[in-house]
């Protein structure tokens, strides 16, 4: 279950902003997280957290170099709310100190080096106040342009939605099923499948019949629906299982061809049973 992050968070860090370089022209980096909470709130922004090795050397930092300089990336990130802590930053939460690193929130980064994205754009919204993406280090590719550009420009969704989509997006074969509309009709389908596939711990397309005359006749311009459905190993973690259930779609002809396929609206997500196993589902319009 994905766990509201407390707004009134205050982590023991000098109030001071971090930049890369004064000679060069870049977004800045706050230091303290419950400013950028506030930042984030007030403006209606995303609040992109960076959580760092606490070891690593400022002028080596070239995630941190990158976000802030890389011409294709600045338009994306002032979007964002910028803040640098690092991974050793104290924090308190409902009155016990801790470290921030360790709240619940994000324990998808494992307690590792790695980006994290809370949706403060709509306090009306069920995301509001809740981590959306994360983005490990560790993620092959995780530099790259294309990587973080695809993490930058993620549609307005669940954290389990967003991470799904992430791992369509920046497969090596560049499938285009997320190019279209992520319309809500969708995301609502592909959440209650995955969670009931979770539910009964077994995948599948179930009742499928009823479900596409239900998902087909709420799609607009004639559409009609199409599903995909895998799992991943168990025990596996959200990223590595989402990239998992992308793999496991590419070794099926007729599932990679939904995947790859362009699609003028779509929805991803995907629930873990109580088996350790993620369910993953993903729902496209046809003609």
């Amino acid at each position: 279950m994905v766990t509201r992050l407390v707004l009134a968070v205050s982590v023991v860090l000098a109030a001071c902003e971090w930049c890369v370089g004064a000679d060069e022209t870049t977004t800045r980096w706050l230091d303290s997280y419950g400013s950028g909470m506030s930042a984030a709130k007030q403006s209606g922004r995303m609040l992109l957290v960076y959580f760092y090795d606490d070891k690593q050397d400022e002028s080596q930092d070239q995630l941190a170099r990158k976000l802030t300089t890389n011409k294709e990336l600045l338009p994306l990130i002032e979007q964002y709310v910028l803040v640098r802590v690092p991974l050793g930053a104290d924090a308190r939460i409902g009155g016990k100190d801790t470290k921030l690193i360790e709240h619940a929130s994000f324990a998808e980064l494992e307690r590792r080096p790695g980006l994290a994205v809370i949706d403060c754009t709509d306090p009306k919204s069920e995301h509001f106040g809740h981590v959306v993406s994360v983005y490990p280090l560790s993620l092959p590719g995780a530099l790259t342009t294309k990587h973080l550009t695809s993490l930058l420009t993620l549609p307005t969704g669940s954290l389990t939605q967003r991470t799904l989509i992430l791992a369509v997006r920046i497969h090596p074969e560049g499938p285009s099923s997320t190019d279209g509309v992520f319309l809500a009709t969708l995301a609502k389908e592909s959440e209650s499948h995955s969670r009931h596939q979770a539910r009964i711990n077994l995948q599948g397309h179930h009742n499928w019949e009823s479900r596409f005359h239900r998902i087909s006749a709420r799609l607009p311009g004639g559409h009609s629906a199409q599903e995909v459905c895998a799992e991943s190993w168990p025990r596996m973690g959200l990223i590595a299982a989402a990239l998992d259930c992308v793999q496991s779609w590419r070794q099926s002809a007729g599932h990679w061809s939904a995947v790859r396929g362009r699609h003028a609206y779509f929805g991803y997500d995907m629930k873990r049973g109580s088996n350790g196993v993620w369910y993953a589902t993903g729902i496209f319009s046809t003609r």
